[in-house]
């Protein structure tokens, strides 16, 4: 199943649940030519739930303020150990309310697709990136969490209304040695040893970080 599918289809089950979503950060994403790559992720994830609902679809009864504080902090403790456990967490730090703090880094090498974030104990099951592999030699990245298809279905519930985007704010920085089929990198190319493509996100981009990029045979 392409990773285009898988994103669309864990998309609509979330509606019904909460997910996690950037807020302010910095990102980047190394690829090189011989397949190897380096992700890291340094900054805030936030934790949005969409309201209870019953059976019939009306919001569920309200449970006692006490109580319904104390099961969301449990919830929170529970989103930064499972999180902590993944491979690649460095740290993981809960700021209060729905924040988080992050540091994030992996490598690896692209014998198959990668996601991140992807961990269904911690409820994050839509990846904010995916780089999925081609049999032609190339390789696709694409970065929904960094544009709008990150606010796309109905607002979640906490943020006021704007929908998730209201939240983010950084940039995304891509680097590869490998040649550049395509992007949608306005500037375009930064020349160097490593090519250089940087997105910058906020709360009104609307382009979804994109890029095709051909390996050596």
């Amino acid at each position: 199943m392409r990773i285009g599918r898988i994103v669309l289809a864990l998309g609509t089950a979330l509606l019904l649940a909460s997910c996690l979503v950037p807020g302010k950060f910095t990102a980047a994403l190394d690829i090189r030519r011989d397949r190897s790559f380096t992700f890291t992720y340094v900054g805030e994830v936030y934790l949005i739930e969409n309201e209870a609902s019953g059976p019939d679809g009306e919001k569920a009864e309200p449970t006692p303020a006490e109580a319904a504080k104390a099961k969301q902090e449990q919830e929170r403790r529970e989103v930064a150990e499972a999180l902590g456990k993944e491979q690649g967490f460095r740290s993981v730090r809960h700021l209060g309310g729905n924040r988080f703090a992050v540091d994030y880094a992996t490598s690896g090498r692209l014998d198959h697709a990668f996601l991140f974030p992807f961990n269904s104990d911690a409820q994050a099951v839509f990846p904010w990136v995916a780089v999925e592999l081609r049999k032609d030699g190339t390789a696709r990245m694409k970065a929904p969490g960094f544009g709008d298809e990150a606010s796309a279905g109905p607002p979640l519930a906490g943020l006021g209304g704007g929908g998730t985007a209201d939240l983010r704010d950084g940039t995304f920085t891509m680097t590869t040695d490998a040649g550049i089929v395509m992007h949608n990198v306005e500037e375009g190319v930064a020349p160097g040893p490593r090519k250089t493509l940087v997105w910058r996100v906020s709360p009104s981009t609307k382009t979804v970080p994109t890029a095709v990029i051909r390996f050596d045979r």
